[in-house]
């Protein structure tokens, strides 16, 4: 999206202004908002607006802004203390943290956790593990995912070009399409699903053809594509990538950065799949808000020697409280469960408004984890890449919070506990701003 300063008031401009001047133009800022407070599923900016929070700061407050019980775990550890560096020294609250990410792991077999600071160092640690543990050093991505920004992670995102432009990859990733049943990329078998055509291609294509599997030490995938398009996998993908991966000694690792803590009305997005990975990366909702992120493996993998690996910051004690604190959270509230049916609530109210809106191509997504594509055309699947940002600029202008995914779709992420009263009158300011672009660019 191109930025608009509309929106903003006198302070919020003011505060702009001196970002210009000071931050690095590298960040790519959605819309004029400048926060002042927030609270559960409301922000207010800094001129003293209201908005409704459809996006829980990209995916990660899934337990809405200052959950009373988060902030109690932070303010107490701070109280104790906030540093020490975990790859030296002890703390109990690591320990505790591992201890709870083990056992909603999903994953049967024994599992041990590292951390670091973030999604892009949780995929990292996941390729030097797969890298240390196998002896290879290819691996496998999908053309629309997004992994990071740091030179490993960053080759495997492969979303949109700007963020590899100028930028040698750090590791050898082979590309292949994601199985988004809406726009096939691949011709397929006449009775196969488009998850197994995908996987079809990997093995009798792309192992036949061009890389050898015995040189593969890991396929790493989102359980469903965020940035990409909040793109649920065809039926059959990894069920098939999974039995690929064991017969070829290849490591499943699932990037669970942004489907993962419960957003999906499960603790893993990979859960719906009926498959187990072999290393999960998480981060975002996991902390609610606190730099942390990192990976859960199969305790048989983890043997890289003291050194091999680490961080002066990861797992930070006053990170680790406030992710132990929302797990307790999300599990004692009843949260998967709850976004699970406020997700059939706003997925029953998107199929009305599909009905009356020509834009609307395609509603998916599992969870508090909706995607909504537009289109010019559903016949030809034109993209409307304009009509999706204007919706999004003309819902912040009326008071809600939405960002995009893909080249022309929207993302909705609300926290896992929003309240009913703010769903409606959320899907209210969407339904009147696509109401408005869909007059603007002339769509009927």
């Amino acid at each position: 999206m191109k930025l608009s300063l509309n929106g903003a008031g006198p302070t919020g401009l003011d505060w702009i202004k001196r970002d210009f001047a000071s931050l690095s133009p590298s960040y790519s800022r959605e819309y004029a908002l400048v926060v002042d407070h927030a609270q559960g599923s409301e922000v207010w900016d800094t001129d003293g607006r209201r908005y409704i929070d459809f996006m829980a700061g990209v995916a990660v407050l899934n337990v809405g802004h200052r959950h009373p019980a988060v902030q109690a775990a932070v303010e107490e550890q701070i109280n104790r203390f906030w540093h020490i560096c975990l790859s030296d020294f002890f703390y109990p609250q690591a320990v505790e943290l591992a201890e709870k990410l083990q056992a909603i792991a999903p994953m049967d077999k024994s599992t041990k956790v590292y951390f670091g600071n973030s999604g892009t160092e949780a995929v990292e640690a996941a390729i030097k593990l797969a890298m240390y543990t196998t002896g290879r050093t290819r691996f496998l991505g999908f053309m629309g995912g997004f992994h990071g920004r740091t030179l490993g992670a960053l080759s495997f995102t492969a979303s949109k070009a700007v963020q590899r432009a100028n930028y040698l990859s750090g590791v050898k990733v082979q590309h292949v399409p994601y199985p988004n049943p809406y726009r096939p990329l691949l011709l397929g078998k006449q009775d196969a699903s488009y998850g197994e055509t995908v996987v079809d291609y990997i093995e009798e294509q792309l192992f036949h053809s061009m890389l050898s599997p015995n040189d593969v030490a890991g396929i790493l995938v989102e359980p469903i594509q965020g940035e990409g398009g909040y793109i649920v996998p065809a039926p059959g993908f990894f069920q098939r990538l999974r039995e690929l991966c064991t017969r070829h000694g290849i490591l499943l690792m699932v990037d669970e950065i942004q489907s993962g803590a419960g957003r999906t009305g499960k603790w893993w997005a990979v859960e719906h799949e009926d498959v187990e990975p072999d290393v999960v990366c998480f981060a975002k909702g996991v902390g609610s808000g606190m730099p942390i992120g990192g990976i859960i493996a199969r305790e048989d993998l983890m043997t890289w020697q003291r050194g091999s690996h680490g961080s002066t910051f990861g797992g930070n004690p006053v990170a680790a409280a406030a992710a132990l604190a929302t797990l307790q959270v999300i599990e004692q509230e009843g949260l998967m469960a709850r976004a699970a049916e406020t997700s059939d609530y706003i997925m029953d109210a998107l199929a009305e408004m599909e009905a009356r809106h020509p834009s609307i191509g395609e509603v998916r997504g599992r969870g508090l984890m909706i995607g909504i594509e537009f289109v010019q055309d559903r016949q030809t699947k034109e993209r409307a890449t304009e009509l999706r940002d204007h919706v999004i600029q003309r819902a912040f202008e009326s008071g809600l919070l939405l960002i995009p995914c893909g080249r022309n779709a929207i993302r909705m992420t609300p926290a896992l506990n929003i309240e009913r009263p703010l769903v409606d009158e959320g899907l209210h300011l969407f339904e009147q701003a696509l109401t408005e672009a869909e007059s603007a660019y002339l769509i009927n």
